[in-house]
């Protein structure tokens, strides 16, 4: 459905803004008024990530007059092969910083704020209430939620979207005009079941695909135009290069926005709602966890170890401890590994971060393995603090 515009417009455009954004000028349902609206429009976008670069860049390039950042980051080499916004002289400077630099070099015209913070529930509703519009650009659940419960409360509309590998979804969430990001999921995942870009990767092109249509929804929003995604999550497969739309209803029994909310204020927790493991693994790596330069001192000691890498074989393939035996988690949790561990001899497990080996390590206790071990920090532990000569990704 159409929307009425977000924004009042700006009493003018000065004759640079004219010569700059003449090509929508000549759009009959953009026009002066539209850009003026665009001019007078306050947008805070959430990470200077994936999602975060494009959009900044073509909101920047797009007129908007604030533009808002948010990120407490800072960049890594690992980040330039989809983060747009960054370059090779921004590696350690701070995301949001480097992204400001990019924004004015494509349009000085527009006001950028930096807020180089960790957005969390002491600072979120000061940081929303600055701004018209929100684009939430993060990669995990607690962010998420967060941004999600700050703008119901706060009656402000935004855009989301999400990326992995080779698939992305976009929506936007406006309480007073349909569903909120709780109405689609009213839980976050079981911890481990959906793995962050981080650990399953993405397709570089992907956050541009995804990005540029929150972008054009914020452009909708902010000069009334058109039909915005409300009540509406559109998909994306750049494999198939398919679209589909699915319908999504405001849910009667959301604990934010239904009827009887149970939600009537920001949680205490987003990280501990969200869960970074299970409770179970969290329960198995109690007294079995060793970090990386512990587990280099028992091989150098000659300890029998069975050390197994539960990460995937493409990740095996970029760098990997020495003496590790590759079992991916999935074939621990399905049972179909089990018979691979001795009773015998020490077992000691590790991924890229400790997320996925202490999911397995759960199961493998549960199978009788009381004595596993697993590797606080996996692989980029490893690489850190014992062989920097490796490949980090």
């Amino acid at each position: 459905m159409a929307l009425p515009p977000l924004v009042e417009p700006a009493a003018e455009l000065s004759v640079d803004e004219i010569r700059r954004y003449s090509r929508h000028l000549i759009i009959p349902d953009v026009g002066m008024d539209g850009q003026k609206r665009l001019k007078n429009a306050k947008v805070l976008v959430v990470g200077a990530g994936g999602l975060g670069s494009p959009a900044l860049l073509y909101l920047a390039a797009a007129g908007v007059g604030t533009l808002g950042i948010v990120d407490f980051d800072t960049v890594d080499e690992s980040n330039l092969q989809r983060q747009i916004i960054h370059g090779v002289s921004d590696v350690g400077r701070p995301k949001a910083e480097s992204a400001a630099a990019s924004i004015r070099e494509i349009n000085p015209l527009v006001h950028v704020v930096i807020h180089n913070t960790a957005l969390d529930r002491d600072n979120v509703k000061e940081i929303f209430d600055q701004y018209d519009l929100i684009v939430d650009g993060t990669d995990n659940f607690a962010t998420r939620y967060l941004v999600n419960d700050a703008a119901v409360l706060l009656g402000k509309p935004y855009v989301w979207g999400s990326i992995y590998r080779f698939d992305g979804q976009a929506s936007v969430f406006w309480e007073e005009h349909g569903p909120c990001y709780r109405c689609l999921y009213p839980e976050p995942p079981p911890p481990g079941m959906v793995p962050s870009c981080a650990e399953g990767g993405v397709l570089g092109v992907l956050c541009a695909s995804i990005g540029s249509i929150q972008v054009n929804e914020a452009i909708k929003l902010i000069t009334g135009i058109g039909e915005p995604l409300v009540g509406r999550l559109m998909v994306y497969d750049a494999l198939e290069m398919s679209y589909r739309k699915i319908k999504v209803r405001k849910d009667p029994a959301c604990a934010l926005c239904g009827e009887n909310p149970t939600v009537t204020d920001l949680l205490e927790d987003y990280e501990d709602f969200c869960g970074a493991v299970s409770a179970a693994a969290e329960e198995a790596t109690l007294n079995s966890t060793i970090t990386a330069r512990e587990l280099k001192d028992w091989q150098d000691s000659g300890k029998d170890l069975f050390l197994v890498d539960v990460r995937e074989p493409a990740e095996w393939e970029i760098n990997r401890i020495p003496g590790a035996t590759l079992i991916p988690k999935g074939e621990i949790l399905s049972g179909q590994a089990l018979s691979r561990f001795p009773q015998d001899r020490q077992i000691v497990l590790h991924c890229k971060s400790g997320v996925r080996s202490a999911e397995a390590l759960a199961a493998l206790k549960a199978a009788g393995f009381k004595d596993a071990v697993h590797v606080q920090g996996g692989v980029v532990s490893w690489v850190n603090t014992v062989d920097p000569s490796l490949p980090s990704y």
